[in-house]
């Protein structure tokens, strides 16, 4: 369960972390303005339409110094426009050690889901994989104009398979999300900079694989949090 510092209160007034002007430079608002314009996946779609209207969702500004690369947004995301909007968003909050103010404050954290949109649901229920338009439409363009980070935690497998090859770690992508995962001290440490996190998705759905794998909250999340707060108060010194 998320701890009260971590958690977004029911009801609470969110409008404040909504406000998103100024990326801090001119060509980068640009491309995320061209980005939340986006109806790519309904337009010209690689297979099915999006089932519902486009609501592109993701915060970058220059000066961020980690990058919390994500799968897509759920159906309380899509409504409210903010990320992490939710018991998953809680849940990250506590693993990383910070409040909501710090996680929303995107001159000092980044949230660039590989899907930017909410996918809809499968026939169980469950929200479907982030679309393929939005990597090939705009992550490299994205990823190109953004700050080199200082830490970056890629959630999901999607988000790893991408994020570990961009960063040059291919030979630290396991044949499994948990193997990627459990070889967190190689994944964080293959490479001067930046210190990379291979994280699941914190879905209450994955509460059975944190059950099935206490080294996560044992071993990985102290260090986790550790970084994150160096992260934090090397950007604020600059």
């Amino acid at each position: 369960m998320a701890s009260d510092r971590s958690r977004l209160t029911p009801g609470a007034d969110i409008s404040a972390f909504l406000d998103e002007a100024g990326a801090g430079d001119p060509a980068l608002a640009h491309l995320l303005g061209e980005i939340r314009a986006c109806t790519v996946c309904v337009d010209t779609p690689r297979g099915k339409p999006m089932p519902h209207a486009p609501r592109p969702v993701l915060r970058a500004s220059a000066s961020a110094r980690i990058l919390v690369a994500s799968q897509a947004p759920g159906t309380k995301v899509h409504l409210t426009g903010l990320t992490f909007n939710d018991a998953s968003g809680d849940r990250l909050r506590q693993w990383m050690g910070v409040t909501p103010a710090e996680f929303y404050d995107t001159s000092r954290v980044a949230i660039v889901p590989m899907g930017f949109c909410f996918p809809g649901q499968d026939a169980s229920g469950g929200d479907l994989p982030p679309r393929r338009e939005c990597a090939s439409q705009w992550h490299d363009r994205l990823f190109a104009a953004m700050p080199a980070f200082d830490l970056v935690l890629v959630i999901g497998r999607p988000a790893q398979l991408y994020h570990l090859k961009r960063l040059g770690r291919h030979a630290q992508i396991g044949a499994s999300l948990t193997e990627t995962v459990a070889n967190w001290r190689m994944v964080r440490e293959a490479g001067a900079r930046p210190k990379v996190y291979a994280l699941p998705h914190p879905s209450w759905r994955n509460t059975g694989w944190l059950k099935r794998n206490p080294w996560f909250e044992a071993d990985l999340l102290p260090e986790l949090q550790a970084d994150v707060a160096h992260a934090l108060r090397v950007r604020d010194a600059t």
